[in-house]
C-alpha cells in the first residue's frame, strides 16, 4: 500500500506543479522581492511572501484532501502523511504551512 500511495503523491504534486506552478512561481518571486528589500520595505514583503505560501499550500491541501476523502480512515491518514511528505521534499518554503493545514 505504500508504494501505491507514494506513486499517487507523486504524480499528483507533479500534475500540481504543471498546473498550479505559478502558485509556487509566485513564493519565489515574493522571496527573492524581500530578500532584495531595504529595510522600510522588508516588514511589508515577508507578509506578501507569507500570503503567497499560503496561497500555494491552501491549493495543495484542497487538492490532498479531496482525495483522501476517496480513502478509507487508515489509508487516508497515510495518504495524508506522504501527502505532506512530499510537499516538503519538492517545496521547503511550503513546510510548516503543509503539516498545519
Amino acid at each position: 500500500m505504500f508504494r501505491r500511495i507514494r506513486d499517487v503523491v507523486d504524480r499528483q504534486l507533479a500534475f500540481f506543479d504543471e498546473e498550479d506552478g505559478d502558485l509556487l512561481d509566485a513564493v519565489d518571486r515574493a522571496l527573492d522581492k524581500y530578500n532584495r528589500a531595504d529595510r522600510e520595505e522588508a516588514e511589508e514583503l515577508y507578509g506578501d511572501y507569507q500570503l503567497a505560501i499560503e496561497a500555494a499550500t491552501d491549493r495543495l491541501a484542497e487538492f490532498r484532501d479531496a482525495y483522501a476523502r476517496t480513502l478509507d480512515e487508515d489509508d487516508g491518514e497515510q495518504y495524508v502523511q506522504e501527502f505532506n511528505h512530499g510537499v516538503v521534499d519538492r517545496w521547503r518554503a511550503l513546510a510548516l504551512t503543509i503539516e498545519e493545514s
